[in-house]
């Protein structure tokens, strides 16, 4: 008992630890409290370990270096940097699109300073949030007006309340789609107030069907499947016929066409995604779309068409509870420059360079991931290998881009544990894992973060 009572007095006081340069560099690092509280329960588990008998001598450094690392856990962002090696350009889980540098430039520097958002310089009054985009939308797309909610499905909501409450909205029995979360279109239907009209079956609708289901008191809606296809024996309605439909009959057409692309992807071999200006040529009253899927900017709900319908949704109240924020409308601006140029767009925009990479500089990219890797042998097995990479975040379902990988076989642990370390770095890398190896997406990875990847695969071997 001697023995405890002498080593748990030799235990340094918080006042020395303080004075320790690195203990010193924690506090300006991480703050004052939680360097202090990671160093108490340091010293509290060495204590306890010195009463168990399980520590024979007190290590100061190993107190510091135990409370730094805690430290600097705790303080450190909950929503972080991750390097996405899946192969998933819209990883849903992972924050779908990233910006452009352009767009992440706007974004700091409307933060950090104030901003014209509600301002109209040239009158020197109050102005509209929306002039910000509402001008380049229109010379994007064609569309006659626009306005901007907070995501896809606030946008549907908004469309439906403002122009179908306690009206008849009619939608093909296939084209009810449910969203992320197990959130359906029929659920945000009945929350605005409309009545469901079911028409055609699961995979045929008819002309007819909306004909005949229709009268003054509806609205028509037509859902593109960006997140599934029905395939043999089919038949839909196209948007142009319900749009001829809509006008001959004075009813609004409305068209969640979900992912929204500006780009026409057919020449990189990948078919089938309408675009927006498509939508808008083809007449649809109200088109809504995301702004974070194959747009490649934020988050955002956008909404074109006709001006008539578009000033009704402005002056409903969900507008107000939908807005987007400042930061977000400087994002989306930049993103939208980068469009006016489509070889700007197709190469500042991560996205579209990813979704139309070029497969001999992904080669070339595997091979320099991979050599950095196998200096890790024999403690792991590295090779290249084609591979099929998806766009993700509910678009284009079924289409793929061409990719190499790198795949990795650990001879001293498992796969699984691997993947588990890996995910819990400081700058998580998140892995598949397919075949009993670890399959790293080159599509997915900047080069800038090969080092990284390369240094952190060869600790976790260690």
């Amino acid at each position: 008992m001697k023995e405890k009572k002498d080593l748990l007095k030799k235990l340094p006081k918080m006042d020395e630890f303080i004075l320790n340069e690195r203990v010193a560099g924690s506090i300006a690092e991480n703050g004052r409290n939680a360097t202090l509280e990671a160093l108490r329960i340091s010293i509290d588990k060495v204590r306890a370990e010195i009463i168990s008998g399980i520590d024979k001598e007190p290590c100061a450094e190993r107190i510091i270096e135990d409370a730094l690392k805690l430290a600097k856990t705790n303080y450190r962002m909950n929503l972080r940097k991750v390097i996405n090696t899946t192969g998933t350009i819209l990883h849903t889980n992972l924050g779908r699109a990233r910006l452009s540098e352009r767009a992440c430039a706007s974004v700091c520097e409307v933060a950090r300073n104030y901003s014209n958002l509600e301002y109209n310089i040239e009158e020197g009054c109050r102005g509209e949030r929306y002039d910000a985009v509402s001008g380049l939308l229109k010379e994007l797309t064609g569309a006659e007006d626009s306005l901007v909610v907070n995501n896809n499905a606030a946008a549907v909501l908004l469309a439906l309340s403002a122009l179908a409450k306690d009206k008849r909205v009619v939608v093909s029995r296939g084209e009810q789609v449910e969203i992320g979360g197990m959130f359906r279109v029929p659920e945000i239907m009945n929350q605005s107030g409309s009545i469901l009209v079911e028409v055609g079956c699961t995979n045929k609708t008819h002309f007819s069907d909306y004909e005949a289901a229709i009268d003054e008191n509806s609205v028509l809606l037509k859902v593109h499947t960006s997140n599934y296809k029905i395939i043999g024996f089919t038949e839909e309605v196209s948007l142009r016929e319900l749009a001829e439909l809509g006008k001959k009959r004075d009813i609004p057409v409305v068209y969640d066409l979900g992912s929204g692309s500006f780009i026409d992807f057919s020449p990189y071999g990948i078919h089938g995604e309408p675009t927006v200006k498509k939508a808008v040529a083809d007449g649809a009253d109200v088109i809504t779309f995301s702004g974070d899927k194959l747009l490649g900017g934020p988050q955002a709900g956008i909404i074109l068409g006709s001006k008539k319908y578009i000033n009704i949704m402005k002056k409903h109240p969900l507008t107000r509870a939908f807005r987007i924020d400042k930061m977000t409308i400087a994002a989306l601006e930049a993103t939208l420059r980068e469009y006016l140029e489509e070889d700007r767009a197709l190469k500042n925009i991560p996205e579209l360079s990813q979704v139309t990479a070029d497969k001999e500089n992904l080669l070339r990219k595997a091979k320099g991931l991979c050599e950095m890797l196998g200096k890790n042998e024999p403690k792991t097995n590295v090779n290249i290998i084609e591979d099929k990479a998806t766009i993700g975040g509910g678009s284009m379902p079924e289409q793929f881009v061409d990719t190499y990988c790198v795949e990795i076989k650990p001879q001293n642990l498992s796969v699984n544990d691997m993947e588990r370390k890996l995910r819990r770095l400081d700058t998580p890398i998140i892995v598949r894992i397919a075949n009993d190896a670890l399959i790293l997406d080159v599509l997915t990875i900047d080069e800038s973060d090969f080092e990284y990847i390369a240094q952190s695969i060869n600790e976790v071997l260690v």
